[in-house]
């Protein structure tokens, strides 16, 4: 039999067979391993980051996720109103007879029983048209813009929303030329998340969430939500400089988009709420400010929203005090378009 040079026979020793099969062997567990531990932090990223971080109860016919708490998620209204994501809201949008603009305080404030309940004894059409971050006047005139709404009446939250500054969703919207495919990726995920959340409950998080109405626009939320239970408070500083920039860029809007419309301001109340410049705003532009003062109880969850109960009882206040002036407006267009048919 031939050796190597070196003379060591080329036979297998079994001792060597072995080390050869147990250093296979603890490759294996330990590639093994590693691709468990990447599918567990895979999966960690999506139950805490992704839609999937939030639950799904509140999806029926008439709700989409409007905001979703996972990072990677986000916003997602913001693109369905602009891109046509959810082709019905913008029938909604346009057949209302009411149509409430502002911010996201607005939208907890008006989506209560208390509105439903008074549009329905009015025989009446409304759309909560506010947004989060802040949102404020160059989005507004964005939509109206593309919609058209019909609405004799217009609300509208004054705190903050004829400033012009861009925020972030509005911002991506209006100079990135990717965030469409983006925001409808989101609306791809919405149309899995549903199923799987419902039938796999322990798969899907608990991160606060935002169901909005196509047909209304009102907010629902579920998840765990800020609780930083504070009182409201006013702030009846006048600050010359916003009431004017306000006021210049109201004007510009009421002209373009609510000429002939009847126009009430109104301000929903949080931590600071700005009502002397919401006032002097109103004034300067000879438009009713119109707002419930309650005496004592009302409070935010988060500094910034009314809660659950404070909601219910503002928005009831707001309609004692400014539902005749909505009635008679909507009274008044019934007429006009009844005298135009008869022409």
């Amino acid at each position: 039999m031939m050796k190597p040079a070196l003379g060591f026979s080329t036979r297998s020793k079994p001792w060597a067979k072995a080390w050869e099969g147990l250093f296979a062997s603890r490759l294996g567990v330990y590639i093994c391993l590693i691709l468990v531990a990447a599918l567990l932090a895979c999966a960690y990223q999506i139950r805490t980051r992704t839609i999937f971080s939030c639950p799904a109860d509140g999806y029926n016919t008439d709700r989409y996720i409007a905001y979703c708490h996972g990072a990677n998620y986000g916003d997602y209204e913001h693109g369905a109103f602009q891109f046509d994501l959810e082709p019905s809201v913008r029938n909604f949008v346009m057949n209302a007879d009411v149509l409430f603009l502002g911010n996201s305080r607005l939208q907890v404030a008006f989506s209560t029983a208390a509105t439903e309940d008074w549009f329905s004894a009015a025989s009446a059409r409304y759309y909560l048209m506010g947004f989060s971050y802040f949102e404020n006047v160059i989005f507004a005139e964005e939509l109206l813009r593309k919609i058209r709404p019909r609405a004799s009446v217009y609300v509208i939250n004054i705190d903050d929303f004829f400033e012009r500054s861009e925020s972030i969703p509005v911002k991506a919207i209006l100079h990135d030329p990717e965030t469409r495919s983006r925001y409808e990726m989101k609306r791809f995920w919405q149309r899995i998340h549903e199923p799987v959340c419902k039938t796999f409950t322990v798969l899907c998080g608990h991160k606060f969430v935002v169901f909005r109405s196509q047909e209304t626009g009102a907010y629902y939320t579920e998840g765990a939500a800020a609780q930083k239970m504070t009182a409201i408070s006013y702030d009846r500083v006048v600050n010359e400089d916003v009431v004017n920039s306000n006021a210049f860029n109201a004007t510009d809007l009421l002209s373009h988009y609510a000429h002939g419309k009847c126009v009430i301001f109104t301000i929903v109340p949080f931590v600071g709420t700005k009502i002397g410049n919401a006032k002097a705003i109103a004034e300067r532009l000879g438009v009713s400010l119109m707002t419930p003062v309650l005496p004592d109880g009302l409070q935010t969850y988060d500094g910034l929203h009314l809660d659950q109960p404070s909601a219910a009882r503002w928005s009831q206040a707001f309609f004692r005090e400014v539902g005749s002036r909505i009635r008679s407006c909507l009274e008044e267009r019934g007429a006009a378009d009844l005298q135009k048919s008869s022409l």
